[in-house]
């Protein structure tokens, strides 16, 4: 009986992340990490058909921690297109959603999340 109340309470959990989920506004876009660079930089695939060199903000450094296959959500600097910031990163559950809803359409590699 123990397992099946740990089951609800993950479950519950999910679906309480899934209700409160973060979508991108513009200029905001969906991307996934395709590369470590080193120190808070990576290389990410974004839904818009660029590849960005992105960092985290220092306000964020120590409470985000990014893996390559990550979904983010990109915020792309005001004077340079090609580089921008990491502003929020997805779960698992939460990627599973965003599939099932149609959001991810462009991104053909999220597979591998």
């Amino acid at each position: 009986m123990g397992i099946k109340k740990v089951e609800q309470e993950r479950q519950q959990q999910e679906e309480e992340e899934i209700r409160r989920m973060k979508l991108p506004r513009p200029p905001e876009v969906f991307g996934i990490v395709e590369q470590r660079l080193g120190g808070s930089r990576m290389s990410v695939r974004c839904l818009d058909g660029k590849t960005r060199i992105t960092r985290i903000p220092g306000r964020l450094k120590r409470k985000l921690w990014v893996r390559e296959g990550d979904v983010v959500i990109v915020e792309p600097w005001e004077y340079d297109k090609d580089k921008g910031d990491i502003t929020y990163k997805y779960r698992r559950s939460q990627v599973d959603y965003l599939k099932r809803e149609g959001k991810l359409k462009g991104l053909e590699d999220v597979e591998e999340f």
